[in-house]
C-alpha cells in the first residue's frame, strides 16, 4: 500500500516495487535522462522530467506511457529547484527515486576554455548534483528512497581536454559515496552508476577528438563499443529496482574497479602518445561545448548573464 498526493491509498502490484511511485531525473530532455524517464515510465512509475528547454522536455513527456510532469528548471538555481521539488511533491506525490542525471562537458585544452565556462560544468555536474539532493532530501527521507549519481568512467582516469568534465565526474563519485554514509541511518540508500561509451549527442564528434578517440581506439574491442542511451536506460533502470549501489553500464564494467589504481597511468601514457605526435596547432581547436543539451545549457546561462560594462 501506499498514499497518493490526495490521501488515498492503493495497491501496488506483487513483484512491481517501482510501480506507483514517483521518480525525479535530471537531464530528462533527452538522450540517456530521456530513455531513462520513459523505462521508468514503462515500469509503472510516475515520473518528473527536469531540464532545460521546456520543448523538447514537453515532446519527451508526451511520449511516456505513465503519468509525468515536465519542468524546466537549472539545477545550478537551488530556489528554482526548490519550487520544483514542491510542485513534484503536490501534483506526483513524494519523490521515492531521484536520478542526477543532468551534466555537460566541454572539449578542449584548458589554457583555450574560458573560466566562466570551465566552472559551469563543474557547477552543472558537481554541485547540480548536490542541489538535487539537498532538494529532494525531505521527500527521500519520508519515502526512505533512493538517490542515484550518474558518473562517468571519466572518474576511472581522467583524460586531457576534458579537464571539467573529468574533475566533475570524480567530484561526483565521491560526493556520491560521502553522502551515502551520511543518510543510511535515515533509509536513504545511494548509487553510484558508472557509465561507459553511450551514443547520445555528446559522442557526436567523437572522431574528432584526438585523444577521447585513441583512448577508445587503444581499449579491447568489447570496451570500444557505443551503447545506445535505451540499453543504458534499461540497465539503470534494473538497477533502480534492486536500490543497488552501483551500477554499471555495460555491466562488465564491475570488473574494472579492482583495476582503477592502474587507469590513469594507461590514460596517460596513450594521451602523451597521441599528443606528442600532433603539432601543437592541431590542439589548438576552438573550446567546444559538446552536445545540443550542453549547447543549450550554455546558451541559456549566458542569456542570463549580465552584459559587461562599456568603455565610454
Amino acid at each position: 500500500m501506499h498514499d497518493t498526493p490526495g490521501g488515498r491509498r492503493t495497491r501496488r502490484a506483487p513483484g512491481s516495487p517501482l510501480r506507483g511511485r514517483v521518480a525525479v531525473v535530471t537531464g530528462a530532455a533527452r538522450g540517456v535522462g530521456e530513455a531513462l524517464a520513459r523505462s521508468l515510465s514503462g515500469a509503472g512509475m510516475h515520473v518528473a522530467l527536469l531540464g532545460r528547454e521546456e520543448q523538447t522536455l514537453q515532446d519527451a513527456a508526451a511520449s511516456l506511457p505513465g503519468p509525468s510532469l515536465c519542468i524546466e528548471s537549472d539545477i545550478t538555481d537551488r530556489a528554482a529547484l526548490a519550487d520544483a521539488a514542491r510542485r513534484v511533491e503536490a501534483e506526483l506525490g513524494p519523490a521515492c527515486v531521484v536520478v542526477a542525471n543532468a551534466g555537460i562537458a566541454v572539449s578542449g585544452p584548458f589554457d583555450r576554455t574560458s573560466a566562466e565556462l570551465w566552472q559551469r560544468v563543474i557547477d552543472v555536474n558537481l554541485t547540480g548534483s548536490a542541489n538535487t539532493f539537498r532538494a529532494f532530501l525531505p521527500q527521500l527521507a519520508a519515502t526512505r528512497g533512493y538517490f542515484l549519481q550518474v558518473a562517468s568512467t571519466a572518474a576511472f582516469g581522467a583524460a586531457p581536454m576534458m579537464s571539467a568534465y573529468c574533475a566533475s565526474k570524480a567530484g561526483a563519485e565521491s560526493f556520491a559515496l560521502a553522502l551515502r554514509g551520511e543518510v543510511e541511518p535515515d533509509g536513504i540508500q545511494v548509487g553510484i552508476a558508472y557509465l561507459h561509451w553511450t551514443g547520445t549527442d555528446m559522442l557526436s564528434g567523437l572522431d574528432d577528438h584526438p585523444v577521447l578517440e585513441a583512448l577508445r581506439r587503444n581499449q579491447p574491442r568489447p570496451a570500444r563499443r557505443v551503447h545506445t542511451p535505451d540499453q543504458v536506460a534499461r540497465w539503470l533502470t534494473r538497477g533502480i529496482t534492486h536500490r543497488a549501489p552501483h551500477i554499471y553500464a555495460p555491466p562488465w564494467l564491475r570488473w574494472c574497479q579492482p583495476l582503477r589504481p592502474l587507469f590513469p597511468a594507461l590514460v596517460a601514457r596513450t594521451a602523451r602518445r597521441e599528443l606528442r605526435g600532433r603539432p601543437r596547432d592541431t590542439m589548438s581547436s576552438p573550446v567546444e561545448v559538446l552536445g545540443a543539451g550542453g549547447r543549450a545549457d550554455w546558451d541559456s546561462y549566458r542569456a542570463t548573464r549580465p552584459s559587461p560594462p562599456r568603455d565610454g
